[in-house]
C-alpha cells in the first residue's frame, strides 16, 4: 500500500484509547513481539473503497518501511523525489543495471497522522540531497522502519543518517553514520531494534560492516562491534532468555547471537546464503532464521547451551532445505510458523518443535508476487501481493480456511 503512495487505515482495528503497553500498538516491524502477529487488534477480513476503510490518505512519495501505530498516531515514511533528473554515473558496480534509470533529489520525510480520521498532525524532513546509490527496481529509497518506545521515534535513513524525535516531530538527536555501499547498489533496509534504553542497528554493507548501540536518551554510541559480513537487509531480533539479553542478526556468514550490554558474539550458526532479508522470529527459547537466494535454508536454532559455533551441533534442532522465504519474514503463531517460498504465493505452515508440515503447502489463490511479509491478528493471517491484493486466512485449531480476497 505504501508503494501506491496510499495510507489506508481498515475499520475496526482496535485499541483507539490510551494504550498501555506495546501488545496495544504496533510500534516496530514485525508488530509488538517482532513475530508480525497483532496480539489484541480485531482488523477486518474484508474491505473495498466504501466498506471498512475508515480514511484514507495520499503520501508525498515513495516509501517501502512499515507504518508503526502508538496510541492515537500512525507515523510513516516517504522519500520525496523533487528538482531536476540527471542521468546516473555507473562506475562498473555489479548489478548496476538496476539502479534507478534517472536520479533526482529526494526529501526524507516522516509524518504523523491521527490514527481516528488520517488528519496530519505534523510533517518532518530529516534529510534531502542527491542518493549517492539508486535501488532495486522493486524498492524505494525508504525501506528501513522507525520504531518507538512510546517516548522517542527512532528513524534510521542508513546513509542519511539516524534520528530520535519526540512524538511531536521535534528532533532530539542525530548521527551521521557515513555511507553504506550495498550489493548490487540495491538500497538499504535494515531496521533499527529497541530494549529498554539501548537502540541496536545493523550495519552490513560490501565495506567494513558493524553491529551498533546508542543510548536512546542522548544518541551516545555504547558500543560498535566488526561483523566480517556483506550486505544484508535483515532487522536485528532482540530477545531474553534465561535473565540475559541477546540481539540475533541473520546474515550470509552466519546468524550470530550478541550479548546486548557488551556487542561480544555469543554464538553462531553458518548455513544461510547471501543476500539475506528476512529477519528471524524466536519464541519459547528457540530461534527460526530462513532466506532463499543461493540455496533454500531454514534454520531452528534452540538458544539454552548455545555458545561458540553451534553450526554441527544438537543446538540446531532441525532444518530446512526447500520452499524458504527470501524477501518476507517469516510468521509465527503460538507454535506454528507460516512463510512463503523465495517470494512466490507458496505457503508452508510447520511446526516450530519439529519441523514437520502441519499442512500444506499450498499454493494461494488470488496473489501473485508477495515480498510483503504475512501479518496476524484476531485468529486471521493477512497476505499481500506486490500488485496491492490481499489475501485473508481463518486460522484455526492448525488449519487455514479462505476467508476473502481485496483488491
Amino acid at each position: 500500500m505504501i508503494a501506491l503512495r496510499a495510507l489506508l487505515l481498515l475499520a475496526s482495528c482496535g485499541f483507539l484509547s490510551a494504550a498501555t503497553d506495546f501488545r496495544d500498538n504496533w510500534h516496530q516491524w514485525r508488530g509488538p513481539e517482532a513475530t508480525g502477529v497483532s496480539p489484541r487488534a480485531k482488523p477486518p477480513e474484508s474491505w473495498s473503497e466504501t466498506n471498512n476503510v475508515r480514511w484514507k490518505k495520499k503520501l508525498p512519495g515513495l516509501g517501502h518501511a512499515a507504518p508503526i501505530v502508538w496510541d492515537d498516531r500512525v507515523f510513516v515514511l516517504s522519500a520525496v523525489a523533487f528538482g531536476p533528473k540527471r542521468e546516473p554515473v555507473y562506475t562498473g558496480v555489479e548489478g548496476a543495471h538496476d539502479n534507478y534509470p534517472v536520479i533526482q533529489k529526494h526529501r526524507f520525510v516522516i509524518q504523523a497522522f491521527a490514527r481516528k480520521n488520517g488528519a496530519v498532525l505534523w510533517e518532518k524532513t530529516l534529510w534531502e540531497g542527491y542518493p549517492h546509490e539508486g535501488g532495486h527496481y522493486t524498492g524505494s529509497l525508504i525501506s528501513n522502519s522507525p520504531i518507538t518506545d512510546g517516548k522517542q521515534l527512532y528513524v534510521s535513513l542508513g546513509s542519511r543518517g539516524l534520528y530520535a524525535l519526540d512524538l511531536n516531530g521535534k528532533v532530539n538527536w542525530e548521527k551521521d553514520l557515513g555511507k553504506m555501499e550495498t550489493r548490487h547498489a540495491h538500497g538499504e533496509g535494515s531496521s533499527p531494534a529497541l530494549h529498554g534504553e539501548t537502540l541496536v542497528l545493523n550495519w552490513d554493507h560490501q565495506k567494513q560492516s558493524y553491529l551498533m548501540a546508542f543510548n536512546t536518551r542522548i544518541g551516545k554510541q555504547l558500543w560498535k562491534v566488526k561483523r566480517d559480513e556483506m550486505t544484508s537487509w535483515s532487522t536485528p531480533l532482540i530477545v531474553e532468555h534465561e535473565g540475559k539479553t541477546q540481539i540475533i542478526v541473520s546474515a550470509t556468514g552466519a546468524v550470530r547471537g550478541y550479548d546486548l550490554k557488551t556487542g561480544r558474539v555469543i554464538w553462531e550458526c553458518r548455513g544461510l546464503s547471501r543476500n539475506v532479508v528476512a529477519t528471524p522470529v524466536s519464541a519459547k527459547g528457540m530461534v527460526f532464521a530462513a532466506n532463499s537466494y543461493d540455496w533454500q535454508a531454514m534454520l531452528a536454532i534452540r538458544l539454552r547451551g548455545s555458545q561458540g559455533d553451534i553450526t554441527d551441533s544438537t543446538n540446531v534442532v532441525w532444518k530446512l532445505n526447500r520452499l524458504t522465504p527470501y524477501v518476507p519474514s517469516p510468521l509465527l503463531v503460538d507454535d506454528t510458523l507460516f512463510f512463503l517460498r523465495h517470494n512466490q504465493n507458496i505457503i508452508s505452515i510447520v511446526d516450530t518443535v519439529t519441523g514437520k508440515n502441519v499442512e500444506g503447502p499450498y499454493r494461494i489463490p488470488g496473489i501473485r508476487e508477495v515480498f510483503a511479509s504475512p501479518v496476524a491478528a484476531d485468529g486471521k493471517i493477512y497476505i499481500a501481493d506486490r500488485s496491492g491484493n490481499t489475501i485473508v486466512y481463518g486460522f484455526e485449531n492448525r488449519k487455514l480456511s479462505f476467508r476473502s480476497v481485496n483488491r
